[in-house]
């Protein structure tokens, strides 16, 4: 088939990648958010689906709104029988669904009707959940709410951060796409209704759901919210009044601390939350690069009772 890809970020190279080696399909262009600042110095720079494309001689389409006449119209001259999309970052109106024969089918990467929305998967992090994975559907108006084409399974590890899991769901979310793509071509997939029942939504994660209260939550909820904001937006606190990035905290099975006081051991570095302390993994200081929580510790010489915020 004839397809045009909409994908911004790294995790969607996957995907693009599947769909350019298999011989059935052929990727005319690709549908990318526009050249942004990133990066410490925020230099503009092209997204990663972009520099793919750019790299394999591909048409890059950026439109600033997918309602944009003149892309709709430039979508039309190429004419795919199909848009495949993975995490685009963009509403799609109805006019730009019409255009493709089999309409948009996105890759999501939850099992719906299960975390509906921009971050499915720090969602099931910070919920605790067990198992997660990866949904092909038809793209309709309601927010992820159309027909279902497939569905994998990915169990969440006890010490996953977002991250390591959208990365493994970025790999095995390739093959259902492609599957998927495969699938509708030949004529032997159909689309399943979505449940409406047990529907629930995830948002996107803001700095402040990236804030770790050490005096009001319990270790547990501090583990599962620091490793569901890594890598972005980076968990954070506050020491001597200025912000201090943490990576991963861990729940410790021990007692005598209160909540946000830290604690310098020769190989960890505790803080006390609402009930059992978490241990340190790495720290980045206003201005300092990250390091190993004990380094950081020596270096800012912490007093008996100081805490963390």
């Amino acid at each position: 088939m004839r397809l045009v890809f909409a994908g911004t970020p790294g995790v969607a190279l996957p995907s693009l990648r599947a769909l350019l080696d298999s011989p059935r399909h052929e990727v005319a262009a690709v549908v990318t958010r526009p050249d942004a600042p990133a990066g410490r110095g925020r230099k503009v720079e092209r997204s990663p689906v972009a520099a793919l494309a750019d790299e394999l001689g591909i048409e890059v389409l950026t439109p600033a709104k997918a309602g944009d006449p003149d892309f709709q119209a430039r979508l039309r001259q190429i004419r795919p029988d199909l848009c495949p999309v993975v995490a685009y970052g963009a509403l799609l109106p109805e006019s730009a669904l019409s255009i493709p024969r089999h309409g948009w089918v996105n890759l999501h990467f939850s099992v719906l009707p299960a975390w509906r929305g921009a971050a499915p998967v720090q969602a099931a992090v910070r919920h605790g959940d067990d198992i997660t994975g990866a949904t092909t559907f038809r793209i309709v108006k309601a927010l992820d709410a159309g027909p279902v084409f497939g569905v994998i399974t990915e169990r969440v590890r006890e010490r996953d951060t977002s991250g390591e899991l959208l990365d493994r769901l970025a790999e095995s979310g390739a093959k259902l796409l492609l599957s998927t793509v495969d699938g509708i071509e030949d004529g032997t997939l159909r689309p399943v209704e979505q449940s409406e029942e047990n529907v629930s939504y995830a948002p996107k994660v803001t700095v402040e759901d990236a804030r770790l209260d050490f005096a009001g939550m319990p270790a547990a909820a501090l583990d599962r919210v620091s490793r569901a904001v890594t890598p972005d937006p980076g968990a954070w606190a506050e020491f001597r009044g200025e912000r201090l990035k943490l990576g991963p905290v861990a729940p410790v099975d021990e007692e005598g601390l209160a909540p946000g006081e830290v604690r310098v051991e020769r190989k960890r570095v505790l803080v006390g939350t609402a009930t059992t302390p978490v241990a340190l993994s790495d720290v980045q200081a206003q201005g300092k690069k990250r390091m190993a929580a004990t380094d950081w510790a020596r270096g800012v010489r912490i007093g008996a009772g100081e805490r963390i915020s």
